[in-house]
């Protein structure tokens, strides 16, 4: 009793024409079959990267220099912040 007859599927079948459109159906299914593609070539990278010998040395990109901060010199030589303004976005 708990299984769908096909008279269920076709009434299903109908809403979801009416709901989304006969247009839109095709594109939802192409972005459907794009997004599982990418998501098992995903899958299957990961389980290489387990896979891989872990005596193998990775290669560590140099670290990025750090941005300074502007500063100012006041009088007696030291070193002051300089304030920077603020961008407001309107709501």
């Amino acid at each position: 009793m708990g299984a769908m007859q096909p008279m269920h599927w076709l009434i299903v079948a109908v809403v979801v024409v009416i709901l989304f459109g006969s247009k839109k159906l095709p594109d939802a299914a192409r972005g459907l079959g794009r997004s599982l593609r990418i998501f098992k070539s995903e899958v299957k990278e990961m389980q290489n990267d387990d896979s891989a010998p872990a005596s193998a040395p990775v290669a560590q990109p140099a670290p990025a220099q750090l941005p300074t901060a502007n500063t100012a010199v006041v009088a007696n030589g030291a070193a002051a912040p300089v304030a920077q303004p603020t961008e407001v976005k309107p709501l």
